[in-house]
Parts: C-alpha cells; structure tokens; sequence
C-alpha cells in the first residue's frame, strides 16, 4: 500500500497559490481513482484507490502548510506505511518553474510543511519536488508562495499536474527516472 500525500493549506483563499501545488498534484491523481469519495480522516481528507493493482492512500492534511505533519503522522501511524512507500507532493522554490524531481530522504531545505513532516515521523520518506522558481528576493518568499499562479503559468501547472496522475505507475513500481521522463514537458 502507497500513500501519496498532498501539501497545501486549506481553503478556496490558497486553491490556486503556488503552495497548493501538492494539493493540485492529488486531485488529479484521485480522478483516477475508482468509486471513491473523500472521507474526513487523521485531521484531513482521505482517499483511497488502486494504481494498477497497488492499493493507494491519497491524504490532504486539514491544517496549514506548517502544521500538515500532524495529520501526516497520524494517517502514517495508522496505516504503519513503510518509508519507501510515502511520497509527499511539493512546491519546491529551488526548482525552476516546472522541474518535477524525486528525492528520498533528505533535509527540508526551508519549506516548513516537510519540517513539520520531518519532526513526526521522520526525514526517510520520497518527495515529489514540483518547481515553483524563487522571486530572487528571500523577503518576497512569503508572498510569492501565497500568491495564485500567473495566467501563463497555469496551463503549464495543469499539464505536469495530468502527467504525474497518468504515470504513477511508473513512481508505484519504483521506476524513478521513467516516471520523470515521462511527467517532463519543460
């Protein structure tokens, strides 16, 4: 079983910020997903599905960005999912806008929703790292990761947000870098 958990902060206010690509990333993953409805669950929205024949788990933590790992913990806690089997859906200001990456493990580099991830249950976790690009300023970060995406960016967002849904099998089977091959489209 895979849990693919999405982060973001709740509410139609953030539904289209450039933090919510994570959020963004998961519906269109649970499209794909047969006859399932969202059930409130661990403090968030949880979806359950197959990926070919892999059971799967998408979540959506009910509290803000900073504070997504308590829900995370609880879902992880529950389901006593194994490290190489959680995949934690990002914006990621370190990427160039667009870039989509896989990482294992690792250092939050500064984005506080895998900090607070980290603290409950561990850095030992995949991360599917979507680039937002930096507005070169660290002082206009927090507004920047709060603002919608520019007009022109969303189509782009859209489209890596269907390739990651139509090519998970290639994440549930382990194959990394055919999964990044086939989600690329910059």
């Amino acid at each position: 079983m895979f849990a693919l958990i999405g982060l973001g902060n709740p509410g139609d206010k953030y539904s289209m910020t450039r933090h919510n690509i994570g959020y963004l990333a998961l519906e269109e993953i649970i499209k794909s997903f047969e006859h399932t409805e969202s059930q409130s669950k661990y403090g968030g929205q949880l979806w359950t599905g197959k990926i070919n024949s892999s059971k799967a788990v998408a979540f959506k933590s009910n509290d803000y960005m900073n504070d997504s790992g308590k829900a995370v913990s609880k879902l992880v806690s529950f389901y006593k999912f194994k490290p190489e089997n959680i995949y934690v859906i990002h914006d990621d200001l370190d990427l160039d806008f667009g870039k989509v990456r896989i990482k294992f493990a690792g250092s939050a580099a500064g984005h506080n929703g895998l900090r607070s991830i980290d603290e409950r249950i561990g850095k030992n976790y995949f991360r599917i790292r979507i680039g937002i690009g930096h507005p070169g300023d660290k002082d206009k970060v927090l507004k920047y990761v709060l603002n919608d995406f520019k007009k022109k960016e969303i189509e782009v967002m859209n489209q890596i947000c269907i390739n990651i849904s139509t090519n998970m099998e290639y994440l549930i089977n382990q194959e990394h870098s055919s999964f990044l091959n086939k989600v690329k489209i910059i």
